[in-house]
């Protein structure tokens, strides 16, 4: 299965513009033979904490919220998931708190399954509810998926459940602020023989600059794209054997993980 990481800088608590850049991501995807695309945490509203704790009820999502009609439209015109990141409504979808919440529409826009962020940090304890350590795995095109949100990747036993669970694909949304925090990917892949997908933000939040260098990694640690600080798809294929040769992990990165500047 063809993967894509989406990088972008989302515009601050525009839920209406940036969902509509979600959609021209998940088209532009499409175009380059994706069949799931993963955006960053927050990349909804902007990792703008101070202002989602002042006004909640505008800022809180659910997975039908109308706000979201045009990536759940894209997703359906390209036969394209998406894994979308945002404040959410409960945990696991109760009307309890508020959680970071990764919402999997599938190729027909619907919704496959949610996940909310386990591993809470710093002010975010204080805004959000943690959800479950094991939710979000979904199937997808033969692939079990499992899902992660920033700070939830730093604790080794988020991957360790999912391959313990027959997930072979990791697919981790974040605001990174340094790019040595997106090189623990590799080794993630490696240690827990899964392929492993990152989309970090870019742009000014609440918790500094985020510094994008989203990639995907095969289960050997192999890099099959990776972007560096702009705009751009990092694209490959996911769910391949960990024994591939040297030329086919080139041969990835090449067709697959070349950087789009707008």
């Amino acid at each position: 299965m063809i993967a894509a990481a989406a990088q972008f800088a989302s515009t601050p608590l525009d839920i209406e513009a940036n969902a509509a850049r979600t959609a021209e991501l998940i088209a532009e995807a499409a175009g380059r033979g994706a069949e799931l695309v993963v955006l960053a945490e927050l990349a909804l509203t902007n990792y703008e904490l101070d202002a989602i704790a002042a006004d909640p009820g505008r800022y809180v999502l659910a997975p039908d919220d109308p706000r979201l009609a045009p990536v759940r439209d894209a997703c359906r015109a390209a036969g394209v998931a998406a894994v979308v990141n945002c404040p959410g409504s409960g945990p696991s979808g109760t009307a309890d708190g508020m959680t970071i919440a990764s919402f999997v529409y599938g190729p027909d826009g619907a919704l496959l399954t949610r996940y909310d962020k386990h591993h809470l940090h710093g002010p975010e304890n204080d805004l959000f509810t943690p959800g479950p350590r094991a939710g979000g795995r979904f199937t997808l095109g033969g692939l079990r998926f499992a899902l992660a949100t920033c700070y939830d990747n730093t604790f080794s036993e988020i991957a360790e459940l999912a391959a313990a669970d027959g997930c072979q694909v990791y697919l981790a949304s974040s605001f990174h602020d340094r790019v040595e925090r997106t090189e623990q990917y590799a080794a993630k892949a490696r240690d827990h023989g899964l392929d492993v997908l990152l989309a970090n933000a870019i742009g000014t939040g609440s918790a500094g600059v985020a510094c994008g260098h989203s990639g995907i990694w095969a289960a050997d640690g192999t890099s099959l794209a990776r972007l560096a600080g702009g705009t751009g798809l990092a694209v490959a294929e996911v769910g391949r054997t960990v024994g591939r040769t040297a030329a086919d992990a080139q041969g990835d990165a090449i067709s697959g993980g070349r950087e789009v500047r707008r």
